[in-house]
């Protein structure tokens, strides 16, 4: 695909799409930068080269309705901060004083447009709306990865009325390393997948299996794998009708010899509140040991030291999803451990998922990571082996 590499956008007005979509705290500012951080490279690049760019994005979910609590102006201050440069907020992203903005742009700067899902059009891929998005600029391009699953007007339907089409920095990267290290990667690679269930990554499951020399399974998905071959796993969260998914997984495994590691001690609890992050008395006990009441709630020492070695043996890590409750502080050792041990790790470490990528900044060892990615649902399709809609439709 093309790339802002390849073009000359001197006195242009660019159409940036990147992917703003960043928690905001009790007071209406940003909690975290990590995306808009992204997406510098980029637009330090189109301003050196003297572009005049136009920042669009979406935040949250407002359904079609312009409600304040989603606003892009706290992105906007953010942004300023981090460039030490001026960058112009508007309250809409489509309209006269829009293109009146647009039009006053001089060279090398920035403009952010108000939230596009303020409009339910954005997401419905409307022609006319991304048309109305596509006479602001001369050029378009997408460094939003994390938005590159989706078929939307600001990803999708502007590449049909603008050229040239190219991505971003950010997607060029995101695509080197979940692509070309994880399709072509040194060996041995390593896979690491956490999270809640089996059904989440049952494609990634299947895709994975047909690169990796490991897999280690972490969090609640582990207990869908133990309950399928018969082991006790107390009131763990357990997916009955993933059995077959799981047990087709691990046959799959012993075919192509690959070590699937599952854990082999656990910490539990016997009773756990996600709500108020809280949780009783914690023990650890071996595989297959788990009582009646036992809900696992992290992988055990025992398997941190495995895993941990594995990982240190590695020449490529993928990892994605917690090993346990991580939002729970008590229930956060095994993960946090496994983002160390992919830090310390000589190989190249590749990081998708937030929780995981809060892990690996909570460890204080995220300058160590060779990769962390922002693309989350995208990141998952395309290692899949999907076709991302967003980055289909740039300019070949």
């Amino acid at each position: 695909m093309k790339t802002i590499r390849e073009l000359a956008l001197a006195g242009k007005r660019v159409l940036l799409r990147v992917d703003f979509n960043v928690p905001l705290d009790e007071r209406g500012k940003v909690a975290d930068r990590t995306r808009i951080e992204a997406a510098l490279p980029t637009i330090q690049h189109l301003r050196q080269q003297g572009a005049r760019v136009i920042l669009i994005s979406h935040l949250g979910r407002p359904e079609g309705e312009k409600l304040a609590r989603y606003s892009l102006r706290p992105v906007a201050e953010a942004l300023e901060l981090l460039l030490k440069h001026p960058v112009r907020f508007c309250d809409d992203c489509v309209g006269e004083s829009v293109q009146r903005a647009a039009s006053e742009l001089r060279d090398g700067e920035l403009l952010l447009l108000e939230n596009l899902r303020f409009y339910k059009e954005e997401t419905e891929n409307d022609p006319t709306f991304a048309q109305k998005l596509a006479a602001l600029a001369e050029a378009y391009v997408d460094d939003a990865f994390g938005c590159a699953h989706r078929a939307h007007a600001s990803t999708v339907g502007v590449t049909k009325f603008l050229s040239p089409c190219a991505a971003g920095l950010l997607v060029e990267k995101e695509l080197s390393y979940l692509g070309e290290k994880i399709s072509h990667p040194e060996r041995p690679l390593s896979i690491i997948l956490g999270g809640a269930k089996v059904s989440d990554k049952i494609g990634i499951i299947q895709a994975l299996l047909d690169r990796a020399d490991k897999m280690l399974i972490g969090g609640a998905m582990a207990y869908t794998f133990s309950a399928a071959l018969g082991h006790a796993v107390g009131r763990s969260l357990v997916e009955p009708d993933k059995f077959d998914v799981a047990l087709a997984a691990m046959a799959k495994a012993k075919q192509r010899d690959i070590c699937l590691l599952l854990p082999v001690d656990h910490i539990v609890s016997d009773s756990v509140d996600c709500t108020a992050r809280t949780v009783g008395t914690l023990r650890t006990v071996k595989e297959n040991e788990l009582r009646e009441r036992d809900i696992a709630v992290d992988i055990g020492p025992k398997t941190v030291a495995l895993y941990s070695q594995t990982i240190a043996n590695s020449k490529t890590v993928l990892w994605n999803g917690p090993m346990g409750i991580f939002e729970i502080t008590d229930c956060a050792v095994g993960t946090l451990a496994i983002a160390r041990a992919a830090a310390e790790s000589p190989a190249t470490s590749i990081i998708g998922g937030g929780d995981s990528i809060k892990a690996v900044r909570e460890s204080g060892y995220a300058s160590k990571i060779s990769f962390m990615s922002t693309g989350g649902g995208a990141s998952l399709e395309y290692l899949e082996g999907k076709i991302l809609p967003g980055i289909a439709a740039l300019d070949d």
